[in-house]
């Protein structure tokens, strides 16, 4: 194996740059993950009949279809149906959001169930409504139990981000191929994307233990 090919022109910094846009489609993906998972999640304990079904639908989707689907769909579908001239990296965020959202929902959903009924109760006898008890009570504690979860969810949404390639997007993976194509060095810039992706995840896991610790999620086990 020759990695000299990192030194030779900017393959190494083409490589970096596509590290870098990895980890803005991941980051926006999850914002948007985030706030279809809390719609999704309070509507999966919402007391409308309704909306239950709609959130239940929702995860049945996504959880059950794989994201390559979902990312083809949305790029091909949204023009179609909706006569939508989008960008393929609106369309990577959007489905990266919509794929996350369901199982961050799930997250978000087991963290509210989790925290005690009397929490509710509290803020019911201090005159809150049931929505404002949930946010301003029974949420903030869920979102501390939930970090660790949430945390995991975005670094497969990392290592998923890997499929935008398939719709043009480019990010790691998809630069990577790139400069395969051109030095024909196959092995050795998949082992350096590999370790690029590697590198990045743990250092999200760091920071996620760190707001863990800060947070003292989990104490009561300790």
């Amino acid at each position: 194996m020759d990695f000299s090919i990192l030194l030779q022109g900017n393959t190494f910094l083409l490589m970096l740059q596509g590290l870098g846009y990895t980890v803005f489609y991941s980051t926006t993906g999850f914002v948007l993950a985030f706030v279809i998972g809390i719609l999704i999640a309070f509507g999966q304990v919402s007391r409308c009949r309704f909306v239950q079904v709609i959130s239940s639908v929702y995860l049945s989707w996504f959880r059950s279809t794989p994201l390559l689907v979902q990312l083809v769909l949305v790029y091909y579908g949204l023009p179609i149906a909706f006569g939508l001239d989008t960008a393929a990296w609106i369309c990577g965020i959007i489905g990266l959001g919509m794929y996350s959202g369901a199982y961050v929902s799930a997250v978000l959903r087991g963290a509210i169930v989790s925290i005690d009924k009397g929490q509710m109760e509290a803020g019911r006898c201090l005159g809150y409504s049931y929505w404002q008890t949930m946010l301003k009570v029974v949420l903030p504690q869920a979102l501390k139990r939930a970090v660790p979860p949430l945390v995991n969810e975005y670094i497969s949404l990392t290592k998923n981000s890997a499929m935008l390639s398939t719709i043009t997007v480019t990010e790691l993976f998809r630069q990577t191929n790139q400069l395969i194509a051109r030095s024909f060095r196959t092995l050795e810039l998949y082992l350096v994307a590999a370790l690029l992706y590697y590198i990045l995840n743990n250092i999200v896991g760091f920071i996620g233990n760190v707001i863990e610790k800060k947070l003292k999620t989990g104490e009561e086990l300790s």
